[in-house]
């Protein structure tokens, strides 16, 4: 079991209503499961404001129905494995924040967590129980890939995602 940190620098965010395609660059970051059988523990997710004038942003961490695919890009993303010591898998997680068709946050799976902070330094982070972590598996709608965006503000945001691969 490998785990990550999936960082995200200086995000200006776009907002987008639940089933509306996401704006590439405009949010924080997917996660999507890089095979078919992959299953993800999702363990922390966490955002801090720089904005540099009072900006309240709702987030949303949630589900996806259409997955981003197709020239993926990951500006500003890094993904890196916690252990020192560990193995990374022959098989990552994939991971963006632009592409050619970019994610749309489910309507009906969509929002399993809904952090609202002020950009202007706010926090908002959000630490699994042990048990009660949000899981997915493969690397399809609806159950195969996560995305962090707003669904109002544009607040500049940097962070992470920690996950696990099980």
């Amino acid at each position: 079991m490998a785990r990550y940190s999936l960082s995200f620098t200086s995000k200006v965010m776009v907002a987008a209503a639940d089933g509306a395609s996401l704006t590439s660059n405009g949010y924080a970051a997917f996660l999507q499961g890089g095979s078919a059988t992959m299953q993800m523990r999702i363990n922390e997710v966490y955002a801090a404001g720089e904005s540099a004038a009072s900006n309240p942003t709702t987030l949303a961490f949630g589900r996806d129905s259409t997955v981003g695919v197709t020239a993926i890009t990951a500006t500003g993303n890094q993904n890196a494995l916690l252990d020192a010591s560990g193995t990374a898998p022959g098989t990552i997680a994939t991971f963006g924040s632009g592409a050619t068709t970019n994610p749309v946050r489910s309507t009906t799976l969509g929002r399993l967590l809904s952090p609202t902070l002020n950009a202007f330094g706010g926090i908002a982070r959000w630490q699994a129980r042990y048990g009660e972590e949000i899981t997915t598996i493969g690397a399809s709608a609806s159950l195969g890939e996560l995305s962090l965006s707003a669904v109002t503000g544009t607040g500049q945001l940097s962070g992470h995602i920690l996950y696990e691969l099980i």
